[in-house]
């Protein structure tokens, strides 16, 4: 594929929780994994060309290193955000989230 064909392509990796949402809002390249293999599977993700957009559990973060999170601020093909888990205590809430990444405010 050339990178046209690529153009808008996104992923979602993370927990079963955001996965299913994803799959259920019609995104067919979300993929469940956790941990390490997590970490390995977005690294797979990330060099692959495939995606210009990838979305990873906010879990996710704290097994990457600083060299790989270096990348991910610098990327912008692909974007990568991270999501919050629903109901993730420490974490970001979707809310925070949406107005940070969107600039909508959907607590209203």
């Amino acid at each position: 594929m050339t990178a046209t064909q690529n153009f808008g392509r996104i992923a979602v990796l993370g927990e079963r929780e955001i996965t299913l949402g994803f799959r259920l809002l019609g995104v067919t390249n979300a993929f469940i994994a956790e941990g390490e293999k997590g970490v390995g599977k977005f690294s797979e993700l990330f060099r692959s060309d495939e995606f210009t957009f990838i979305m990873v559990s906010e879990s996710l973060k704290r097994f990457m290193d600083r060299r790989m999170l270096d990348s991910i601020e610098t990327s912008t093909v692909p974007l990568v955000v991270f999501v919050p888990l629903p109901g993730g205590g420490d974490e970001e809430s979707i809310e925070k989230f949406a107005k940070r990444v969107l600039g909508v405010d959907i607590g209203r």
